[in-house]
């Protein structure tokens, strides 16, 4: 099968499953607010946070075994792919310990962290509660280090769609359960422990797909830490990925934490709300270009420049068009969405929201970059990762405490402007592609023209759809979103078809693959 073609089934697998588990999520979230609660969702939200800085220690491993994976699934050496997933095993199961360690230190901390109250009580959750949660989520991780690691073999040789299909499936009746716990039982404990079941459930069937799809591959192997050795170049570049990821995390996984400690708990079920929405979104986009990333991968072993350079311009049309077409939609109809389906007590302000657009509008665009850097194994920039992470925290602290949730968005956007906007395209330029960082700015300059001057029509041209937000039901909002997503389609699309070359070639590409899969 070739990279498109499985590049198409990741997309279309991914797609599928993530646009199901969208509609399940977004109704069972206002059935988790109205039954279990603000403050426990904050509750919940906040230790999930947690528990994603304790894996901080997991950060690098598994994309360094996928970049280091990608030449020997080319060259079909199942010796070398066993050698490297035991080195996998054996790393993951040192993170997975050190991680258990160091959640009974931070544990130990709960009862003055989650003290909030005058009077010294633990705001409305015992002690045994929130340990419950905290060590069920824990464990629920924990199985990606011990039990299901070898998935990374899945995602680099392209079939991440097996990895989709099975985690989105499980997770789609977990919360289906969850949101029936919910209503008849309002039961916090049980809610949590079906965390734990569907997380071994999905361990055991993703361990036995990758046994027939690789019947050669040792699962439990034996060889031991010396392995550790053999793979000098492996463990420096996991030490340069862990850095890059830390800032990752610091980017995208400590507003919950800091919105808790700066604003309140309930605010980060607020925060949550949206936060919701644009993960999805992100996860739809991912689950769209899912696969692409191996594809660059084995693209860049192939090593054919003029190839490379086709693909990239053509990935960054593409992604361009994502971002500025839902960017623009949430723009018009977010708000609305948030009053029919939870209620307008749960609108944040305006400029939250825009601050929300920009810092997805520029992942989205990022994207391209970040995948061809992966591909090249350009991660010894570490220094820029580091000056991210200070860059978000020091903003986010400061202009956080000063004007709450939009001063923490406020620092993620200033970080991802200097360092993913700024830096990142020259040092793939430089080191990767091995040209003058101009031609990017040079092909990306038209692509920038276009888009802000679609904002500017669709802008104009929205004004003249009437919405009446206090009378919405389900139904005008799907109306009024379809009119939105029409004019943004429009506009936005045939000015990307007219004036950018990479989006017209990928039309074109598109409509040769549809034409052939219709008239075979």
């Amino acid at each position: 099968m070739s990279r498109v073609k499985k590049s198409l089934k990741n997309a279309k697998v991914g797609v599928f499953f993530f646009i199901i588990s969208i509609f399940v999520q977004f109704f069972s979230r206002k059935l988790f607010l109205d039954n279990l609660g603000d403050e426990f969702i904050g509750l919940e939200t906040t230790l999930r946070s947690v528990l994603g800085f304790l894996n901080l220690a997991e950060l690098g491993i598994g994309t360094a075994i996928g970049f280091t994976l990608y030449k020997p699934i080319f060259d079909e050496n199942h010796k070398e792919i066993n050698k490297i997933i035991a080195l996998l095993g054996v790393l993951y199961r040192k993170i997975g310990y050190c991680i258990i360690g160091v959640a009974v230190i931070v544990s130990l901390f709960f009862p003055f962290i989650f003290d909030t109250s005058e009077t010294g009580e633990l705001s409305n959750f015992s002690l045994l509660l929130i340990y419950f949660v905290f060590y069920t989520l824990l464990f629920s991780s924990l199985l990606s280090y011990f039990a299901n690691f070898h998935q990374s073999l899945l995602g680099a040789d392209q079939k991440g769609y097996i990895i989709q299909g099975y985690f989105q499936t499980i997770n789609i009746i977990r919360v289906i359960l969850q949101a029936i716990v919910a209503v008849y039982f309002k039961d916090f404990y049980l809610y949590i422990i079906l965390e734990l079941i569907f997380s071994i459930i999905y361990s055991v069937f993703v361990r036995k797909k990758i046994k027939q799809e690789y019947p050669w591959l040792i699962i439990n192997s034996s060889e031991k830490a010396k392995i550790i050795k053999e793979y000098p170049d492996i463990i420096k570049k996991i030490k340069q990925v862990f850095v890059h990821k830390m800032s990752s995390f610091v980017k995208n996984g400590t507003d919950n934490i800091l919105v808790a400690a700066l604003v309140s708990i309930e605010s980060v079920a607020f925060f949550g709300n949206y936060q919701l929405i644009f993960t999805k979104l992100g996860g739809l986009v991912k689950m769209a270009f899912a696969g692409t990333g191996s594809a660059v991968g084995n693209l860049i072993a192939e090593d054919n420049a003029e190839n490379i350079k086709k693909i990239f311009w053509e990935l960054m049309a593409v992604q361009f068009f994502i971002a500025g077409f839902f960017s623009l939609i949430m723009y018009f109809t977010m708000e609305p969405l948030i009053i029919f389906w939870i209620g307008a007590k749960y609108i944040l302000a305006k400029t939250t929201l825009i601050l929300l657009i920009a810092n997805f509008f520029i992942f989205q665009i990022a994207s391209p970059v970040e995948r061809f850097k992966n591909a090249y194994g350009l991660y010894q920039d570490t220094w820029a990762a580091a000056a991210e992470a200070i860059i978000n925290l020091t903003i986010s602290l400061i202009f956080g405490s000063i004007w709450g949730i939009d001063g923490i968005i406020l620092g993620t956007l200033v970080s991802l402007i200097l360092i993913v906007v700024i830096w990142k395209p020259y040092f793939l330029y430089k080191h990767g592609f091995k040209k003058s960082v101009w031609i990017y700015w040079k092909g990306i300059l038209p692509v920038t023209i276009v888009f802000s001057l679609a904002a500017l029509l669709v802008n104009f041209t929205a004004n003249y759809v009437t919405y009446d937000r206090e009378t919405s039901g389900i139904i005008n909002w799907i109306l009024y979103a379809t009119i939105i997503t029409a004019i943004v389609t429009v506009i936005y699309g045939t000015l990307l078809f007219i004036f950018v070359d990479g989006f017209r070639v990928f039309v074109f590409r598109m409509r040769d693959l549809l034409t052939k899969k219709l008239f075979k």
